[in-house]
């Protein structure tokens, strides 16, 4: 399974962006996303590319709904685990090694 993950565009050089999801921050390849992207903007993060840009409108129940999956979600929800997974991951890479594409 797999899953976008919400962000917040920290900069944009191009077609990649820093974006921050939840303390962390990646490069993200800004190649295929929907609309253009600025600072502030929430992107869905789907292995390494924007996908699509979240309306400001949608920003808040978006994020509700991440933060409630990883919070009461059991073990064995596979939606709630990629999430995770997504987050543990990119935590684990040392900053500066960080390249889009990498999840």
């Amino acid at each position: 399974m797999c899953l976008g993950v919400p962000g917040k565009v920290i900069s944009v050089d191009g077609f990649t962006a820093v974006v921050d999801f939840w303390g962390v921050q990646k490069l993200i390849r800004l190649d295929v996303v929907d609309a253009p992207v600025a600072p502030g903007d929430y992107i869905l993060n789907h292995v390494g590319y924007a996908i699509r840009r979240i309306p400001s409108e949608e920003i808040g129940e978006t994020l509700a709904l991440y933060d409630e999956l990883v919070r009461l979600a059991e073990a064995e929800d596979l939606m709630a685990a990629d999430v995770r997974g997504e987050i543990t991951a990119a935590a684990s890479v040392p900053r500066g090694t960080r390249e889009a594409g990498d999840g």
